[in-house]
């Protein structure tokens, strides 16, 4: 199915050049009429709407929780003789409000109140933080922990002889940075019944050690599940208090709606009941668990629930195609360049995939799938592009693939010529950059986290950060985007410089991209007249920034609904 982009891409270069002219233009806005109403009044802004109609302005009026009015300080002052309040912003640059299109809000909020081992460099860095955390746990309690990179450390990875030594009373479970692999102590692999004789799970390893066979701790995909269920499962009070911490970080770095992916039925209770007690303000959309046919049976049954306020929308489902690059667990079309033993793995077979999008389609609801490999890619886009054909009544269905991360040249085109969303990360290819090429070697890393390639068919490329895994901090994000570099700045000139974005397109892809992915276009991604009052409010204005410079950007307010849900004192 042909993609039309409804709004057309403009380029950095034209982007800049159009703000400047604007600028001018807003001076003759009309003022004949009745003057519209308003609530709050934010003025003597640096306004970057994404509007390509209007792409700057000074001055925004909100209405309730719409904006009423979009133009320049001196109109707002002739406009609005007396609205109820206003804010002047001192020359702040106002976005509109960021949209993360690939999150983990449970994950983050467990992160927060977990052991954090991201950053973590060495094994006895990390043991060193789990023996201070069993000083003050009570004997017999877990203790849990995250954040450790498992694709950094997949060719030296630790044993559980020191982190078993560092606690020996306490069972340790410690997930890796994007979750598909585990370092557990004896204790853990005790209680789970993990021996030298257990075998490996379907679509998991228990690493060993190649003398004895013993298990090294090292658990891979699947077979951190053997482990995972002897913890004791959250309460519905601990889902929604570690959901609303995260949503509270959220706020502070800026971002005002979230794509949840894979939510399970106690996430679901959970938001449901925070949305109800009017807490946290950020808004959500979800992608139901595909994994949990019991929850997609319920759903399909009763179709896509569309909240008419955008708090909280349930149309989407989230499947995984492999597993991830980092763990060589991506399905690869020929065998990983640092182990030619493996392939990766199929998590979800091709006619599963093409099974439940066919009843998604058929009822309504979006498909995103989780593919790393290119093979992965492929098999998703075969699927796909057989259930649309064989649906051809399906209303807009915006099939996603989530990541995108490895993609073969002759499956590149498919997206845009499908209509299928590329759902990617910067923060992925400048966090995976120190040994992707390792798994892939000199050729298929041409593929790889090739935003330019993608983008240049005229598909549509929503960013994400795929938090806690990454930062969720957008402007670092962006700079990650523009740059393909660390932030030292490394390497120079950018990792694959050939695939870096502008910041339009970043810019663009945290927006107006993020919005329609979510089939929120309409009231999100954008400033205009009509839409939501979501706005990210910066302290200096990135168009006239170097790369390197956008990182000293910090989030001055975020604003959702028309009220401010978090500012920073004047200062500060």
């Amino acid at each position: 199915m042909p993609h039309t982009r409804a709004i057309p891409r403009f380029t950095r270069g034209l982007c800049f050049t159009v703000l400047v002219i604007f600028l001018g233009a807003f001076g003759t806005h009309p003022l004949a009429g009745q003057s519209p109403s308003a609530d709050v009044l934010l003025t003597n802004a640096n306004v970057i709407t994404m509007d390509p109609k209007h792409p700057t302005a000074q001055a925004i009026a909100i209405h309730g929780d719409r904006i009423a009015w979009v133009g320049s300080t001196d109109d707002a002052k002739k406009l609005f003789r007396a609205p109820v309040r206003v804010i002047d912003l001192h020359g702040a640059t106002v976005l509109p409000g960021i949209i993360d299109a690939h999150t983990h809000l449970l994950s983050l909020g467990q992160s927060l109140l977990r052991l954090n081992l991201k950053g973590v460099a060495t094994e006895a860095e990390g043991v060193a933080r789990v023996k201070e955390k069993a000083a003050t746990t009570p004997p017999g309690e877990w203790i849990l922990g995250w954040g450790w990179d498992e694709g950094a450390w997949a060719s030296h990875y630790p044993t559980n002889q020191a982190l078993s030594a560092a606690s020996p009373n306490n069972p340790v479970y410690l997930t890796g940075l994007h979750s598909f692999a585990s370092w557990a102590n004896d204790k853990a692999l005790a209680l789970a019944g993990i021996t030298k004789n257990t075998p490996d799970p379907g679509n998991g390893t228990i690493v060993r050690d190649a003398k004895t066979g013993e298990p090294t701790g090292i658990l891979l995909n699947t077979a951190q599940e053997l482990v995972s269920k002897k913890i004791p499962p959250l309460t519905l009070d601990q889902t929604k208090k570690a959901i609303e911490a995260a949503a509270r970080e959220c706020l502070r770095n800026g971002l005002t709606a979230a794509h949840e992916a894979g939510v399970s039925p106690l996430e679901l209770q959970a938001f449901r009941e925070l949305v109800r007690e009017g807490r946290p303000p950020l808004r959500v959309f979800v992608m139901l668990d595909g994994a949990n046919r019991a929850l997609i049976d319920e759903w399909l049954a009763r179709g896509p629930e569309i909240d008419p306020r955008h708090q909280l929308t349930i149309r989407s489902i989230k499947l995984f195609a492999d597993g991830a690059l980092g763990s060589r667990g991506a399905l690869l079309f020929e065998p990983y360049s640092d182990d030619p033993k493996t392939k990766g793995l199929i998590a979800t077979p091709e006619a599963e995939i093409y099974a439940l999008t066919r009843r998604a389609l058929e009822k309504g609801f979006q498909v995103a799938t989780h593919a790393i490999g290119d093979a992965a890619n492929h098999m998703v886009l075969d699927a796909y592009e057989r259930a649309l054909r064989e649906v051809p009544a399906a209303r807009d269905p915006r099939l996603r693939v989530e990541h995108a991360q490895v993609l073969a040249p002759q499956d590149i085109p498919r997206f845009a010529k499908l209509g299928v969303i590329a759902s990617m990360q910067p923060p992925h290819a400048t966090s995976d950059m120190p040994w992707a090429e390792k798994r892939l070697g000199p050729q298929r890393i041409k593929g790889a986290y090739a935003w330019r390639s993608v983008l240049r068919t005229g598909a549509r490329l929503p960013l994400s950060s795929d938090f806690p895994g990454e930062t969720l901090n957008p402007i670092e994000e962006i700079y990650a985007a523009i740059t393909r570099q660390n932030a030292s700045g490394n390497p120079p000139g950018g990792w694959y410089p050939e695939q870096k974005l502008t910041l339009a397109e970043a810019l663009r892809g945290y927006t107006l991209e993020a919005a329609y992915a979510g089939f929120e276009e309409n009231v999100m991604g954008s400033i205009a007249e009509g839409k939501l009052a979501d706005l990210t409010v910066i302290s200096k204005d990135l168009t006239k920034l170097s790369p390197r410079e956008l990182l000293s950007i910090r989030v001055l307010e975020t604003w959702i609904a028309g009220k401010q849900v978090f500012g920073v004192a004047p200062g500060k």
